[in-house]
């Protein structure tokens, strides 16, 4: 049976397939857990990302967690390297963390900031800063690295982050997420405000991918295991749609191969009245998590929808979203 953890925002939920059923337990209640990572190889170990209280790392799916002391409280964005178990984390302002013994120490990777770009990285929420919202290690190469700076950059590094390649030519600028596909080398795939944008040579150039959608804030993406041609985003009609409490008017999309955007609804409101936060394929499976707290998921590429049903704890919120060995 399945298991999956999401960031509520307060908390992280672990919800446990039973039948038809999901058992949801909360942990780390109160804390502000807004991003989260599991560890590829080994399901138990999952790191939480909290607003304004640094990284947790339980060892035992989530029943006891353990501070990591990381220097910057502000956590924005996680991520385990299946290729090397290297855990990055994310902050704002914007600073980049590696540990390369499960959290127990860190290094930052001080040449992120070094870029010439730099001065210009703002948030316009928060003008005077920025963060790091996305951090994607290839599965493939320990030493490819993108991270993505909300507003600033896709920025690439292929020593470990030891140096960078300033924002990578055809990719958005606003970047809010980042996937490699897991058994193809090279190709990644990008979720930004202006739309959306892959790349086949390891993040050194990107193409846009906007045709056929009607909606180019994007949010998620998330792309099938088994076809690097098969992928996913999720989008609004902008920032404020997305983000601020009303109606974001959302979508899900599928793109297949060269074809255009195509709308997801098949079991979905169409459109969305919850953005979504997160989408996760895995298994033949498409999870989509939205805002609200509402959890779907499609068995057919996205052409029909179930609401999971969810039993245990409640939240009513959800941010981000991860699966144990996904």
């Amino acid at each position: 049976m399945a298991r999956l953890y999401a960031a509520t925002g307060d908390a992280i939920a672990r919800l446990d397939e039973s039948g038809e059923a999901w058992t949801v337990e909360l942990c780390l209640p109160g804390s502000g857990a807004q991003c989260l990572a599991v560890d590829p190889k080994d399901p138990d170990t999952v790191y939480a990302g909290l607003r304004e209280g640094g990284v947790r790392r339980t060892v035992d799916a989530g029943r006891t967690w353990f501070d990591c002391a990381l220097p910057e409280p502000g956590v924005f964005s996680l991520a385990v390297s299946a290729a090397d178990g290297a855990v990055y984390v994310g902050t704002e302002p914007s600073r980049l963390f590696r540990s390369d013994d499960r959290g127990e120490s860190w290094r930052e990777l001080e040449a992120l900031l070094e870029l010439p770009s730099r001065p210009k990285w703002s948030f316009p929420p928060r003008p005077w800063t920025s963060h790091v919202r996305w951090i994607a290690p290839s599965p493939h190469d320990a030493e490819l690295l993108l991270v993505g700076i909300e507003l600033g950059g896709l920025m690439r590094s292929s020593d470990g982050g030891e140096s960078w390649q300033d924002h990578r030519p055809g990719a958005q600028p606003d970047v809010h997420s980042l996937a490699w596909h897991p058994r193809v080398p090279g190709r990644a795939y990008e979720a930004g405000g202006g739309g959306a944008a892959w790349s086949a040579n390891g993040g050194e150039t990107w193409e846009p991918a906007d045709e056929g959608r009607d909606r180019h804030y994007t949010w998620s993406v998330a792309v099938d295991p088994n076809n690097p041609d098969w992928w996913y985003v999720s989008a609004s009609t902008g920032p404020y749609a997305a983000h601020g409490g009303g109606d974001p008017q959302a979508r899900i999309y599928r793109r297949r191969a060269a074809e255009p955007w195509r709308a997801l609804a098949g079991g979905l409101p169409e459109p969305l009245s919850a953005m979504p936060y997160a989408l996760l394929a895995s298994d033949g499976r498409l999870f989509a998590g939205l805002a609200d707290g509402q959890l779907s998921e499609s068995r057919d590429g996205g052409d029909s929808w179930t609401a999971l049903s969810l039993q245990g704890d409640a939240f009513g919120a959800l941010f981000a979203l991860a699966g144990a060995g996904a």
